[in-house]
């Protein structure tokens, strides 16, 4: 590896992740796990669930 490519991860390591990058990282996540087990669960059925939990919960 050379060393500008490991100044970059290690930059890219400690770089703050906003609030919308989080929650499109957690929305990805979610959606890799689930559609291993079911190959019928869709991106926007992850979205749908992800908008209801936000209502559900008014502390986010």
């Amino acid at each position: 590896m050379t060393d500008y490519l490991q100044e970059l991860i290690e930059t890219a390591r400690h770089a703050p992740f906003s609030e919308e990058e989080r929650e499109e990282q957690r929305r990805s996540f979610a959606y890799g796990n689930t559609r291993i087990e079911n190959n019928l669960i869709t991106r926007e059925m992850i979205d749908e669930q992800a908008e209801a939990l936000k209502l559900e919960s008014p502390s986010q």
